[in-house]
C-alpha cells in the first residue's frame, strides 16, 4: 500500500497526494497495473472494505478515468457511479454535507498562563532544532532565564489544551533564528496540546491566547500584535476551508515569520515536531522536557 505524512497544501495543489506516489513509483520502473493496485485493492482488501477498490460487480462505482497508464493524470472521478469531478474541479451540481458539530478543544485559562522561569543552579537544557540537545549559560533578566536572540536562543511552551489542567511545560530552543514575537500552534504532534515559541513572554502569550481564540490554529505575533494567522476550528487540527485559500493563508504566516527573523523554511512543522517525546533527544511536552535516550522527565536546569 501508499502512503503519506505531513502533506502539505501546497504539495497537494502542486503534486497531488497518492497519485502523485503511484506516478513516481511507475516512473521508477515499477507496472503500472501493480502500482494502481497498491493504491485501489490492496488498501480495500487489507481494511476489510469490501465494496470498493476494483471495478467488478457487487461493488461500489467509485472510479478514476485517465488517459495514460504510465503517466496517470485524473480526468474524472466518479462516486457512486456519479460524476463528481472533470478536470480538477468538483462538478458544481454536487451538494456539500451539512457540518458536524464538534465540541470546543480549547481548554485554557488564560490566567493561568505564566511562561516565567526562575533561574536555578547549573547550565540550562536547550533543545536544538536538529534533534540534539545543548548545555549552556542562561541568559537571565530580574532573576529569570530569558530568550537570548543573540545566541538564537528562544523560549519555548507546552500548554495543556484539552482538559483545562493548567499544566505548562517550559523550555529551550535553538534554530529559529526569531528575532521577535512569536510563533503558536496547537498542532504539535501527538498530543496536539498548544506549543509556542517566542522571544518574551507577552508575545508567546497573546500568541496562545490567539490560537485559543480561533478555536485552534497556527498564530504569528509581534508586539502583542496579530501578524497572520490560520484557524484550524475542527478539533484544532483540521479546517473545511477551500485548499487554496489554506495554502495562501500558510504563505502569509511564512512571510510574517520570516520579517521577525526566522531563518528555517517551515517554522511551524518544525515547531510541532518538538512537543513529539517519541523521537531524540529532548523533547518538550506539557508536563516537561523529556529525555527521549532516557525516557524520563528532564528538570530544565542540569
Amino acid at each position: 500500500m501508499w502512503c503519506t505524512d505531513d502533506r502539505h497544501p501546497h504539495d497537494l495543489i502542486r503534486l497531488g497526494h497518492i497519485d502523485s506516489i503511484v506516478r513516481e513509483a511507475i516512473q521508477g520502473g515499477l507496472d503500472p497495473l501493480v502500482a494502481i493496485q497498491m493504491a485501489t485493492l490492496n488498501p480495500a482488501e487489507y481494511f476489510r472494505i469490501p465494496d470498493v477498490g476494483a471495478v467488478a460487480p457487487g461493488r461500489r462505482a467509485d472510479l478514476v478515468v485517465f488517459s495514460d497508464l504510465n503517466s496517470l493524470q485524473v480526468e474524472d472521478v466518479y462516486s457512486f457511479g456519479r460524476l463528481v469531478a472533470s478536470s480538477g474541479k468538483v462538478v458544481p451540481e454536487i451538494g456539500k454535507p451539512t457540518s458536524v458539530h464538534v465540541p470546543r478543544s480549547m481548554n485554557v485559562d488564560f490566567s493561568s498562563l505564566d511562561f516565567s522561569v526562575p533561574v536555578q543552579e547549573g547550565r540550562l537544557r536547550v533543545i536544538q532544532i536538529v534533534t540534539r540537545q545543548r548545555l549552556t549559560k542562561p541568559a537571565v533578566s530580574d532573576g529569570r532565564a530569558v530568550a537570548d536572540t543573540g545566541r538564537d536562543i528562544l523560549k519555548m511552551a507546552v500548554v495543556e489544551r484539552h482538559t483545562g489542567s493548567g499544566n505548562i511545560g517550559l523550555g529551550f530552543v535553538n534554530g529559529f533564528g526569531l528575532k521577535r514575537g512569536a510563533l503558536a500552534s496547537s498542532v504539535a504532534h501527538d498530543s496536539h496540546n498548544i506549543i509556542v515559541v517566542g522571544t518574551n513572554d507577552a508575545d508567546m502569550k497573546a500568541a496562545v491566547v490567539a490560537v485559543v481564540e480561533m478555536g485552534g490554529g497556527l498564530a504569528a505575533v509581534s508586539e502583542t500584535a496579530l501578524r497572520a494567522l490560520l484557524p484550524l476550528p475542527i478539533a484544532g487540527l483540521m479546517t473545511d476551508t477551500p485548499l487554496t485559500r489554506i495554502r495562501d493563508e500558510l504563505d502569509r504566516l511564512m512571510t510574517a515569520a520570516k520579517e521577525m527573523g526566522v531563518t528555517i523554511d517551515d517554522p511551524f512543522m518544525a515547531l510541532s515536531f518538538l512537543a513529539l517525546p517519541v523521537i531524540p533527544e529532548l523533547k518538550l511536552t506539557d508536563e516537561g522536557l523529556v529525555d527521549v535516550g532516557k525516557f524520563e522527565i528532564v528538570p530544565l536546569f542540569e
